[in-house]
């Protein structure tokens, strides 16, 4: 082969070499502008891409929404037990705190020196039966405990009634406001000047007043005096209180006063109670 054609291939070569360097620099140089066929292809994938893009984007959204929706939900609930759990605290601690006042009412009660000559008897209220002409409790103390029939029954707010029936373990307690005739209960309104005695005979549910009657119609009796138990029956404590003075008028015949009462005692509220045993026989003083 002559010089002359190996020559020639090289040049070839040579010339090759510097073309495809100076496309690749004229590339470089133009990166930053696209051809009409760059431009087509770049223009339709992008159409397709916002087509397909924003209708995904929805259904994205539309799932992360009902999961929101479903966790929000979740939380809500748990919140709403919280607050149940809550309330039911609130009202557990304000029984609590009821039945501690209560407690510590009944406590002083048994330590009251002025029942030093009785003999007092906590009791539970453990059933209830009653209606407009027969009110009663029964308590868990019966025979066994020393209660005994005629026993007053009291509680830190005031006289409650007195023991009618009494078994080994349990008793029944007829109620102030019961208003049968063989509930009547003497009783007093303690004054300076002197005492006025009357007797509770009646209870009026309407006006939640017993009916203090049978009271001397020259009696100076003022609203708001409190009426105790008189002792003048030889089985109840002197002193009991029983109500304060509503109302004040003279019967029909113009003989007697009589006087309306509220009861001090809660009585449609009865947990505990405490039975009193007299010992004394006689009563000092009236």
């Amino acid at each position: 082969m002559s010089p002359f054609f190996s020559n020639k291939k090289l040049i070839v070569l040579l010339a090759s070499i510097i073309v495809l360097v100076a496309l690749i620099g004229f590339s470089i140089k133009q990166q930053t502008k696209m051809t009409w066929a760059e431009e087509f292809v770049h223009d339709t994938v992008g159409w397709f891409q916002q087509i397909f893009n924003r209708p995904a984007q929805y259904v994205a959204g539309f799932f992360e929404t009902i999961e929101d929706i479903e966790n929000t939900y979740k939380e809500n609930r748990a919140l709403k037990a919280n607050l149940d759990n809550y309330a039911s605290v609130v009202q557990e601690n304000q029984q609590v705190k009821q039945e501690n006042h209560e407690l510590k009412k009944e406590l002083h009660l048994l330590n009251d020196p002025s029942l030093h000559d009785y003999t007092k008897h906590p009791a539970l209220v453990i059933a209830r039966s009653y209606d407009n002409w027969n009110q009663m409790i029964t308590i868990n103390k019966g025979a066994q405990d020393g209660i005994k029939s005629g026993m007053a029954v009291i509680t830190p707010d005031g006289f409650v009634g007195k023991v009618t029936k009494v078994s080994q373990f349990t008793s029944n307690v007829m109620l102030v406001t019961d208003s049968s005739n063989d509930n009547q209960i003497a009783s007093m309104i303690q004054d300076k000047k002197q005492n006025i005695y009357g007797m509770i005979e009646g209870y009026d549910p309407k006006k939640n007043v017993l009916s203090f009657n049978k009271v001397p119609v020259k009696s100076k009796i003022k609203k708001g005096q409190t009426v105790v138990t008189s002792g003048l029956g030889g089985v109840f404590p002197r002193g009991l209180v029983i109500g304060k003075v509503k109302d004040v008028k003279t019967d029909q015949y113009g003989l007697t006063k009589n006087v309306e009462v509220t009861p001090s005692a809660k009585i449609n509220d009865l947990t505990n109670v405490i039975v009193v045993e007299r010992h004394a026989t006689t009563v000092k003083g009236g």
